[in-house]
């Protein structure tokens, strides 16, 4: 090959990658032509955030009302539901679903494994008495919750056949860097086995998740860092008005913890 012929195959190569760099957005499908619907529990319903209303305890700063606001979808319809276990979900939240579904988000599977009064039991209860509820609650989550999930995502991929279905896990509540927390707060033994039955809950999770055939998003990182008792929290500790915002993300955990991660798991 000659060196005028070198040259000018370099200068058209360069021109093509340079559109290619230029232009990313046109080989993906703009999320305004998409038909999103938000299913779970209360961390999908935006408990712990501003603007809650209604029995289902739902906010638009939830991360599936910020993902609305910032991508102006086609449809967005949230359904999910402050106490919603698999069963409910199932029963009550499937309805919306078609098969132009585009998106699909959910968290699920906390109330299941009764994560809730789990924590609560712990902030009234001693160190021992703590590890010994958490590890009762994985057991029975163990033994009862995958086949409850692999009903609940089979049932969604039936009604919702060609959506994008992304299951987020739960935040890792609790800092333990530092061993105050406030009045009344958690001692580090408890913080410690709260702890690690969220990493075993995620993991049971995501393990079903994968089985699914669905896209799984950890926001352990997103949160790491902002945990309770920490200098910079992400999530409410125990709350007396109003106390279902108690162990739940508030706004900024919402913001810049489950949106990113909803974001990067939809690339």
């Amino acid at each position: 090959m000659s060196r005028r012929t070198t040259v000018l195959a370099c200068l058209v190569i360069s021109s093509l990658l340079s559109l290619i760099a230029a232009t990313p957005a046109a080989a993906a499908a703009p999320h305004t032509d998409w038909d999103y619907v938000a299913l779970g529990d209360s961390y999908s319903a935006g408990v712990g955030a501003s603007g809650q209303s209604g029995l289902c305890l739902r906010s638009a700063n939830g991360y599936p009302g910020r993902w609305e606001a910032a991508n102006d979808p086609k449809s967005y319809r949230s359904v999910a539901c402050s106490g919603a276990t698999t069963d409910t979900l199932r029963l009550t939240q499937l309805w919306p679903l078609t098969k132009g579904t585009d998106l699909v988000t959910l968290t699920i599977g906390g109330n299941d494994a009764g994560f809730a009064s789990t924590v609560i039991s712990c902030t009234l209860s001693s160190d021992s008495a703590c590890a010994d509820t958490v590890e009762s609650a994985m057991e029975s989550a163990r033994d009862d919750l995958p086949a409850k999930l692999d009903a609940t995502y089979a049932d969604i991929r039936r009604k919702a056949p060609n959506a994008r279905v992304v299951v987020l896990g739960y935040p890792v509540l609790f800092d333990v860097t530092t061993a105050y927390c406030g009045v009344g707060g958690m001692s580090i033994p408890k913080r410690k086995s709260i702890n690690s039955g969220a990493v075993e809950l995620n993991k049971l999770i995501a393990a079903r998740v994968r089985a699914a055939g669905l896209i799984w998003s950890d926001v352990a990182d997103e949160f790491a860092g902002h945990g309770i008792c920490g200098a910079s929290p992400w999530l409410n500790g125990l709350t007396v008005i109003p106390a279902t915002n108690s162990f739940h993300p508030n706004g900024s955990g919402y913001r810049y913890g489950y949106l990113p991660a909803l974001n990067a798991a939809l690339g």
